[in-house]
């Protein structure tokens, strides 16, 4: 079987909805410093390409791994700390980057986990929000872009740790191998 994919997102789109996103959290948190938390490893290049357009001098960068995914394409269900924060939280803005919210459960225990922490407010921010499959209500205050109950990747997200080099947002799709051709 190979595989193929088919552009969903071009990086044009990604590009000038983040700036809008980032120009909404530059609003919102005007006079506030930010401690943006990286979700490793599909929120990274979402991260980066958002806290260079979000004007505030005072934001900070911190960065977790949490894995609910092992090489296939549905959630485990386990979620899995892989890498804690390095700072502590009590008492700032935080400012959860992610790449995807799809089910909604890894989501929800990491937040559990972080407000443990004691910060003064705590929200999200998602480059692409899946709607159709959520299972727990999570806030997601900033979402780039809704998409469809397909397997997406690129900008970040992976396929077996494949395509995360992308600038644009496919969806994986399946062909069948044709047998007898020569090529």
């Amino acid at each position: 079987m190979k595989e193929r994919v088919r552009t969903l997102i071009s990086e044009e789109e990604i590009d000038r909805r983040i700036r809008e996103v980032a120009a909404q959290i530059s609003e919102d948190y005007r006079g506030k410093p930010i401690h943006m938390i990286c979700i490793l490893k599909g929120g990274a290049m979402f991260m980066c390409e958002l806290s260079k357009r979000i004007q505030n001098d005072n934001i900070s960068l911190d960065f977790m791994s949490v894995s609910s995914y092992g090489s296939g394409m549905t959630s485990s269900g386990i979620v899995k700390i892989v890498k804690d924060l390095d700072d502590p939280l009590e008492g700032k803005n935080v400012l959860v980057v992610e790449d995807i919210v799809d089910t909604g459960h890894t989501l929800h225990h990491l937040l559990g986990i972080l407000n443990t922490r004691k910060p003064a407010s705590i929200e999200v921010c998602t480059l692409l929000n899946k709607p159709s499959r959520r299972e727990m209500d999570v806030p997601t205050k900033y979402a780039c872009f809704a998409v469809p109950d397909k397997f997406v990747v690129g900008y970040g997200l992976d396929y077996d740790q494949r395509y995360r080099n992308l600038p644009y947002i496919g969806v994986v799709e399946f062909e069948e191998d044709e047998e007898g051709s020569e090529g």
